[in-house]
């Protein structure tokens, strides 16, 4: 995981109090353990999460923001894709109590604001609803940015459809940060079928045999740093307009 002096994991504690009561917030970076085709590591979200996380705490002086940042939390709701071995799952209720207990120590050690900085799409109904209940019964400001979204048409434009899961933008990313874990050989265009439009489907197994989604192939971490860099601009543009309103 890449370090920043701004990591609450390595700070003592009372370098920590100190640092809490005066942060903007504090990012709450949130990954998995789950398989990303047979090209990719189980980390690959969480790597998504460490590096990006680290990205925005980093940029945060050049918007005017001190955020701080607490550990990756490296388990998320992966139940779908368990058929794959290496999946480590958490059940929805246990990660969305696991989300409001996190809120609420930083809350009661005096953080203004907590931030959950999400890299897993699996991820985003609990963290939903467990900011809501954040907001709700705790004295703390809680968001939810779910990261991708905040790049999807930058990504879009450039690989097209299907880019996702193990695809072409995961792949890039990978290879940007490390690349020493992208097994290249295994690289082959990944075939899915259509999803159900009135149904939730079941497995990712169910979907597609490799794992993945769009094509690896077409993977550009040079492309994919001009991502990161733009989608942090945008979060933190965001976030930003979001403490001046108050919220």
């Amino acid at each position: 995981m890449p370090e920043t002096e701004h990591d609450l994991s390595t700070m003592t504690w009372e370098d920590a109090g100190d640092a809490l009561l005066t942060a903007d917030a504090v990012v709450v970076p949130t990954g998995s353990t789950e398989q990303h085709s047979v090209h990719l590591p189980l980390s690959t979200d969480s790597l998504r999460a460490d590096h990006l996380s680290a990205e925005l705490v980093e940029t945060a002086p050049d918007h005017g923001l001190d955020l701080l940042r607490a550990p990756t939390l490296p388990y998320g709701y992966s139940e779908h894709h368990m058929p794959f071995p290496g999946t480590v799952t958490l059940s929805q209720d246990t990660y969305k109590s696991a989300l409001i207990d996190i809120g609420a120590s930083l809350a009661e050690h005096g953080a203004e604001r907590v931030l959950f900085l999400n890299c897993h799409g699996g991820n985003k109904e609990a963290l939903s609803l467990a900011t809501d209940r954040l907001n709700r019964d705790h004295d703390v400001a809680a968001h939810f940015v779910h990261w991708t979204d905040f790049g999807r048409e930058q990504l879009q434009e450039h690989f097209g459809e299907g880019w996702g899961h193990a695809g072409d933008h995961e792949t890039s990313f990978v290879e940007l940060v490390r690349e020493d874990l992208v097994k290249s050989e295994k690289k082959e265009p990944q075939e899915a079928k259509d999803l159900p439009e009135t149904r939730s489907w079941t497995y990712f197994s169910d979907v597609t045999e490799l794992g993945g989604m769009g094509d690896p192939t077409n993977s550009d971490p040079e492309f994919m740093q001009t991502v990161v860099a733009d989608t942090t601009d945008r979060i933190l543009e965001a976030l930003t307009s979001d403490i001046e309103n108050g919220w």
